[in-house]
Parts: C-alpha cells; structure tokens; sequence
C-alpha cells in the first residue's frame, strides 16, 4: 500500500512530536516525511519534495498558515487538514467551506477519522476551496452567504438565497436550486441542519429542510405540507409542526 507522504506544519515542537507519535502509533498508512515550525520552512519542503497530505496550523508567528498557502502557486497537489485553536464562530466558517480540520487539544478518534478522508490519488485541494474558507473566516460577525458542497463533478459553491430545499436520502443529501439543478452530498441533513441559519431554513421534516424564502402557502393536514414557490410540495411532519407554525406566529 502506498503511503500517504506526510508533512507537519505547527510552531509548537511538542504538538508536532504528539502529532507524528499518534499517527505513528493510529495511522500505520501515513509517512511523515518532514515537520516545519514555520510557513518559510515548510513552504521550501513543499517545494522541494512531493507530499500527499499536508496537516497544518493556522496560527503561527511569522506567518500564518493561510500565508503559506497563498504563497503556493498554482492549485494544491495534495490534500489539506487544517489544525486549529478557533472559536465556534470560525468552525462554522470551515464548515460553510468544505475544509477538513482538527480542533485542539487534538484527540485520536479524529485524527483517524480525518486521515481516513484522504487517499493518494485523489484530486487536490482546490484552491479556490481555501479561498472561500478565508474569505468567511474574515466575515466575523457577518452572515455567510456561500456554502461549498462537494459533489462527483468537484466543488460547487452556492449562494444560499439560490437553495430552495434539500431532501434526505440515506447518508447523503439532495439540494434543489433556484436554477433547477440539484446537487447530491455525500453528508447527511442533519450536518446540514447544524450548519444552516435557522433564521433562514427550517426542517419540516426528517427528510428535508426547506429556505422559508420561498414558501407559497401552507396546506393543513395531521402534519399538513407546504407549497414552495417553485411548485415543489413538502411534507410537514406532525412533530414539527408547532414549531413550522410558530415561525409565522400561527397558534
């Protein structure tokens, strides 16, 4: 079996010996070939060797892990887990972006889960991927407008006024778009229904998560459905339904 060619990218030596010793004694597919303490390092091993996988830092001093990265030309021929200390707000910026991280302290169970993501071979990180992470780690305070989905054709980022419903099918989720595409993800509605606004989307049922944008008119029912604007007609589950109601400040 191929190694999965490794580098460590934190300013903190002990976390980096912690690091390399989990994945030695957890990850028996993962060769770290190299550690850097700083962006200047690592971008010269990048440079100079060929690496499959690279497990970053974000906060570093003398450059962040973001610099490193925007001091790459080109796309990324490898794949990107990100190792961050970030609040909540931030993790929802990773979320909203498609991009694989590790929070700190690092435990094991998700350093197995996320090395378990990547294999040799498979397409790089696009860069356009960590553009879009970047931008929404800046919108502190601000609502994030653009969700990156990752499909079978690549990575399409879609506005969320542009997200009319999305349908649960087993572990993976349908969104039907204003355009009339739809889009299947591998995750299931309820990472979705973690992740968008509630402000902005409701799940009405255990299948589907509906933009209150577009709701034309409620139909009622034991749990009754609603009509979307677009025509699409959506079940209502009775347990859901106060609280759908309640939104429109029904009784």
């Amino acid at each position: 079996m191929k190694k999965i060619r490794t580098l460590l990218v934190d300013d903190e030596e002990l976390a980096r010996k912690n690091m390399a010793f989990m994945l030695n004694e957890h990850c028996p597919e993962v060769e770290v070939i190299g550690e850097a303490a700083n962006a200047k390092v690592a971008r010269e091993i990048i440079l100079n060797d060929e690496i499959d996988l690279l497990l970053l830092d974000i906060e570093m001093p003398n450059g962040s892990g973001f610099d490193l990265l925007e001091s790459l030309e080109g796309d990324f021929h490898f794949k990107i887990i990100f190792i961050t200390a970030y609040h909540e707000y931030a993790l929802r910026a990773f979320r909203f972006s498609a991009v694989d991280y590790l929070l700190k302290p690092i435990n094991e169970e998700d350093l197995i889960a996320a090395i378990a993501k990547v294999r040799p071979g498979k397409d790089e990180e696009p860069r356009e991927k960590i553009e879009h992470l970047i931008e929404n780690i800046s919108k502190k305070g601000e609502a994030l407008d653009k969700l990156a989905l990752p499909s079978m054709e690549g990575l399409k980022f879609v506005e969320l006024d542009h997200i009319i419903y999305c349908e649960s099918q087993d572990n993976y989720t349908q969104f039907f778009l204003t355009s009339g595409e739809r889009i299947m993800v591998s995750k299931t509605i309820k990472h979705f229904e973690e992740l968008l606004d509630p402000d902005r989307f409701f799940r009405v049922h255990r299948s589907n998560i509906i933009n209150l944008k577009y709701i034309d008119k409620y139909v009622k029912g034991e749990g009754g459905y609603v009509v979307m604007q677009q025509g699409n007609r959506i079940p209502v589950s009775r347990r859901r339904k106060e609280a759908f109601l309640q939104l429109f400040h029904h009784q």
